[in-house]
């Protein structure tokens, strides 16, 4: 079977995803002949994306983002939908070359990761391929999820842009923290992480990992060392022109994101800190990390809240990595999680199998 990949690539999760994916179907005999990518027109594709996929081509389009407050640094949800809005002819054109992408593909099949604007061509461009879906949001979908007290009019919209993902889809892979039982289309899944963090022994060298999706974070992690400079810190960001290692002192580090070295530290660290995003969560829960998680929009908020009914970890508002720093003594590690990464192979392959 050959496979087209269009992926969502806002942050690492989806793009870490769709590597992992690409190797369990290589595994099996199967061909990812191109892959796709929707991003914010000024970001820069992640290196370790391209060396990963190759030799599959990738092309990018231009694909609705997240803005973000300069002064909270959280997410803007209302000047997003106008951002988008404005931004509306550029999104034409990117479904009409989806759309053309997938008609010339020597490929039977198209694997979404998220992408928005793959649900609205299947909408509106009726691509004569099957669709499938991948992702962690797709449980939110299913009527055993169960969502944080938030904004009902932002969980609506979150709810909303998932099912616009995924119109016309044969079938919803659900990443899940632990097991669901099938409903509809929707099959739940276990991660997908990569051989690289399977392959991975943890450690603990003293010292907390984080990854800001929002470079302009940095402000709050290295207020917080200005107060614990004792602690060492380790945090990496994808911010253009930064280099790849920024020490401020001996205990504080900004690295540019580099996915091998961070899987590294992640392996070596104590403790780790994000802003929940589910492909690290579930990194750091295989290698048994405790988490803080900081989300900076509603879809972080659900995948918070699942995280911490997993045990993976605690929340915060800001990157105070206070909380975390006490919540260490108590943290116990989930002792089913491996085994439940352990069947995403022989699930995946069951679900892509499955008549939808």
């Amino acid at each position: 079977m050959k496979y087209i990949f269009i992926v969502q690539g806002e942050g690492r999760g989806h793009l870490t995803q769709a590597i992992a994916m690409r190797n369990l179907l290589e595994s099996r005999g199967d061909e990812v002949v191109e892959t796709l990518v929707g991003k914010n027109r000024r970001a820069e594709l992640p290196a370790f994306f391209a060396e990963k996929m190759r030799p599959c081509p990738i092309a990018t389009f231009e694909s609705p983002h997240f803005l973000f407050s300069a002064r909270s640094k959280k997410s803007l949800f209302w000047g997003s939908i106008a951002h988008s809005l404005l931004r509306l002819p550029a999104y034409l054109k990117s479904m009409a070359f989806i759309s053309r992408r997938i008609a010339a593909a020597d490929a039977e099949t198209v694997v979404n990761f998220y992408e928005i604007l793959t649900g609205l061509t299947y909408a509106f461009c009726r691509p004569g391929k099957p669709c499938v879906c991948v992702a962690h949001q797709y449980l939110f979908l299913h009527a055993g999820f169960a969502f944080p007290p938030k904004s009902r009019l932002k969980l609506a919209a979150l709810l909303l842009f998932t099912r616009l993902t995924a119109v016309n889809a044969r079938a919803l892979l659900a990443l899940s923290f632990g097991e669901m039982p099938r409903q509809g289309r929707i099959h739940v899944i276990p991660p997908l992480l990569r051989s690289e963090a399977l392959q991975k022994t943890p450690q603990s060298e003293g010292y907390i990992l984080g990854y800001l999706l929002n470079a302009d974070l940095a402000e709050e992690v290295a207020a917080w060392h200005r107060r614990y400079p004792e602690i060492p810190l380790h945090f990496f960001r994808s911010k253009k022109g930064a280099p790849s290692e920024l020490k401020v002192d001996e205990n504080l580090v900004f690295h540019q994101l580099n996915d091998a070295s961070f899987l590294d530290h992640m392996a070596r660290c104590s403790a780790y800190a994000a802003t929940a995003g589910f492909e690290s969560i579930c990194e750091a829960m295989y290698l048994q990390k405790p988490v803080l998680m900081v989300p900076m929009h509603v879809e972080q908020e659900c995948n918070a809240f699942d995280a911490m009914r997993a045990g993976a970890g605690v929340t915060s508002h800001t990157f105070d990595l206070t909380a975390l720093v006490a919540y260490l003594p108590t943290y116990r590690a989930n002792a089913d999680f491996p085994a439940w990464v352990g069947r995403a192979s022989r699930m995946v392959a069951e679900a892509l199998d499955s008549e939808g």
